[in-house]
């Protein structure tokens, strides 16, 4: 093992493990760290807010110039969050993407996601629109995984990473532990198709930055909020198209047994932006 690249979103930065002077520090580190991979061979191309096209039409040229050994790809959520979902563009982009890094040589670690609606509450209708979201997700990286016979880490049955001192102060981002936990399941699928792992990943946190209520409280009011109102405005649409697919099938159901007319299932209250934002803000 000589070079080691990560692609990616926010979490392949390593948003959430702090390192002191302000830099981030995340799962890309303790891999190179735990294979033994210097500094100079190590690179990560990610960045915050990046979506799998992205990965592949900005990210990916500059990765297959450096030829790496692995490629740790992360990312997909953000696609999840957007009003222009497309699995179909999602599965060609992560299919080019693999098979691309493949050809030069790369073995490709990528990961399937978990259910972040257990981490970062979400207003009813908004958690089960980004569940369905994540699922198709999902279904998406499987189907490359099995086409190309790429690693991958499968988030939903990581041991703890359920457990809420894995997750950031925002619930959007591992923790130094959650980034411990990821990477060392990273290692550990590289182990098992023969890569030397000299200094495993360690769970016990060290060489990171502590924050501060003050902190906490700057990310929530500076980020957290805003991040909520964009995203929640995308995903509004998708979640009333649910709920109303629900309350016809409750209707037929109903009226089929004559305990109430479909007409009176339907007048809801409608879904806004106002009304999930301050069903979030109760929370």
């Amino acid at each position: 093992m000589e070079r080691l690249a990560v692609l990616g979103d926010s979490t392949a930065v390593g948003l959430g493990d702090p390192l002191p002077g302000g830099a981030w520090r995340g799962v890309g580190p303790l891999v190179a760290e735990a294979l033994g991979v210097p500094a100079d061979r190590y690179a990560n191309v990610s960045f915050t807010g990046a979506r799998v096209g992205c990965v592949r039409t900005v990210q990916l040229p500059g990765v297959l110039d450096t030829a790496p050994d692995v490629a740790v790809v992360i990312a997909g959520m953000n696609d999840t969050l957007r009003s222009d979902f497309d699995t179909s563009a999602l599965a060609d982009d992560l299919d080019t993407t693999v098979s691309a890094l493949q050809d030069a040589g790369t073995t490709v670690v990528t990961v399937r996601f978990h259910d972040h609606g257990r981490v970062f509450r979400l207003p009813g209708p908004l958690r089960r629109a980004h569940a369905t979201r994540v699922d198709a997700l999902n279904d998406v990286v499987d189907t490359v995984v099995a086409r190309r016979g790429a690693l991958c880490v499968d988030l939903d049955v990581l041991p703890g990473a359920y457990d809420l001192d894995s997750w950031s102060v925002d619930r959007l981002h591992p923790s130094e532990r959650g980034h411990r936990l990821l990477a060392l399941a990273v290692t550990e699928a590289l182990a098992g198709e023969g890569f030397a792992v000299p200094e495993p990943v360690s769970l016990v946190c060290s060489g990171g930055a502590s924050a501060r209520t003050v902190d906490h409280v700057a990310w929530l009011l500076g980020k957290g909020v805003p991040w909520l109102w964009r995203r929640g405005r995308d995903l509004v649409p998708h979640a009333a198209g649910i709920v109303a697919r629900d309350l016809v099938r409750a209707g037929v159901r109903a009226a089929g047994t004559g305990r109430a007319p479909v007409v009176s299932l339907l007048r809801a209250p409608p879904i806004t932006v106002e009304g999930c934002s301050k069903t979030n803000s109760s929370r």
